[in-house]
């Protein structure tokens, strides 16, 4: 079983060639002297000072120049004394470096990060706090502009500060009640003059503004996932590259061209969205075309929004089971637009324009795709701009609600008859939900799978 104190090492630079590769290791203060030693042969290396050094592997051959540098404990990113050693990016030199540094310090105990191992250090020994811990990642994970600006407030801590600032009143509001415990006979009237449940109304409204920044902020996290659905040659393909700007996915005259489902995330107005293009859905005998048919289904199911491609040229006929088959896969409440595709041929404009939600336009020309980009990111609640936006994940989210959900009960006990007791657990389940936003109240398996998803040496 590892151990939270254990020295530990890991290459910190992505896999492949690059003009520098950096090897990091984590270790505690006390060991400072001795690791030191271990690796380059002295202890007397200056804290956050560059050093040119020779390393070399345990039998003393000379593997490369180094730049060394040295943070002394608990001036790092992890809490812990830390040395990052800078070296040619070579991966075949970069497994040596870290071969010859678990060969050096083994007497030390010295043993290979597991993923995440340096943020969660830098979380347990109070450098950062959980949600910032996570936005690490986060930073990293990204795929838009609008997302790694996102993850960088989250990291900065603008929505740890919300958090923090909410739970501070609903634990002031919880002392206070816990206090009115020893004076029963006067619990009313110190529940009016301390406005208590004005107050807590007042932490609901904040609660919710949280909640609704948090949730674009998970899609910013997240992305939007939308399914591309229709009849074959509608015209899916075809507004696949002309959202993504490039030749994406074949497009041809033939019938059941998209044979699997492609992936490509696009950007709109800085929301990352991944464009699920499917085969078209008809009957067929064909084994391969069924077999694609299959996958556009299981995409119904995983899409976040649906776009229903029809013909509106009149070339092609509306099948009415492929409207059926999408609203019996997709998920409940998911949004379904309907997008009449070759409006610039379109002879069936009289008849589309009177069905609700239908959005013409024409990949060819592009006629009508702002549109089409303004409503669906209207569907999913971002048409606003995302300055100031903080990242978010699902796991924020379930606490907010949770912690809504207790201070909602709380609210409700307001009359002549309220039992302090439980409005003090209330107000105490709410103030524990916001604290394992945190990780002040995070139970150690949670930490540990949150952790597990962060790159090896981060």
């Amino acid at each position: 079983m590892y151990s939270d104190k254990d020295p530990i090492v890991a290459i910190s630079t992505a896999a492949g060639r690059g003009g520098i590769g950096i090897v990091r290791l984590s270790f505690e203060k006390e060991k400072s002297a001795c690791v030191l030693e271990a690796l380059f042969g002295h202890s007397d290396l200056t804290p956050r000072y560059a050093h040119l050094l020779p390393f070399a592997d345990a039998e003393g051959e000379l593997l490369d120049k180094c730049i060394v540098l040295f943070f002394q404990a608990p001036a790092s990113y992890t809490g812990e004394s830390v040395v990052e050693i800078q070296a040619h990016g070579g991966p075949v030199l970069m497994k040596l470096i870290l071969r010859a540094c678990l060969e050096k310090c083994a007497h030390l105990g010295l043993r290979l990060a597991e993923a995440g191992e340096f943020t969660k250090r830098a979380f347990l020994n109070g450098r950062m706090d959980l949600a910032q811990a996570e936005a690490v990642t986060d930073l990293i994970d990204a795929v838009s502009e609008s997302a790694a600006h996102a993850a960088s407030r989250s990291l900065s801590g603008v929505f740890s500060k919300k958090i923090e600032h909410l739970g501070d009143g609903v634990n002031e509001l919880r002392a206070y009640v816990e206090a009115i415990l020893d004076f029963p006979e006067e619990e009313i009237d110190h529940l009016s003059s301390g406005r208590i449940f004005e107050r807590i109304d007042e932490c609901l409204v904040e609660l919710d503004e949280i909640f609704s920044k948090a949730h674009q902020g998970k899609v910013l996290n997240d992305g939007v996932s939308v399914a591309l659905v229709g009849s074959p040659n509608v015209g899916k393909s075809s507004l696949l590259n002309a959202l993504a700007g490039d030749d994406v996915a074949i497009v041809t005259e033939i019938a059941g061209t998209t044979r699997d489902r492609i992936e490509h995330w696009v950007t709109i107005n800085g929301v990352p969205i991944k464009m699920i293009d499917t085969a078209g859905v008809r009957e067929t005998v064909d084994i391969v075309e069924a077999k694609g048919i299959e996958r556009t289904l299981q995409a119904l199911g995983e899409a976040d929004v649906v776009l229903h491609l029809v013909d509106a040229s009149g070339e092609i006929p509306d099948d009415v089971q492929v409207l059926e088959t999408v609203r019996r896969c997709v998920k409940k409440a998911v949004p379904v637009i309907t997008v009449a595709n070759k409006s610039d041929k379109a002879v069936r404009a009289g008849k589309l324009a009177l069905e609700a939600d239908c959005c013409f336009i024409s990949a060819r020309t592009g006629e009508g795709l702002d549109a089409l980009k303004k409503q669906l990111l209207s569907v999913v609640n971002m048409q606003n701009s995302t300055d100031g936006l903080f990242m978010a994940r699902e796991r924020h989210l379930a606490c907010l609600r949770e912690a809504r959900a207790h201070l909602s009960l709380a609210s409700e006990m307001k009359g002549e008859f309220c039992m302090i007791e439980l409005l003090a657990e209330e107000l105490r389940l709410a103030g524990n939900a916001l604290g394992e936003i945190l990780g002040e109240t995070t139970a150690d398996d949670i930490l540990g799978m949150i952790f597990s998803k962060f790159c090896i040496g981060k």
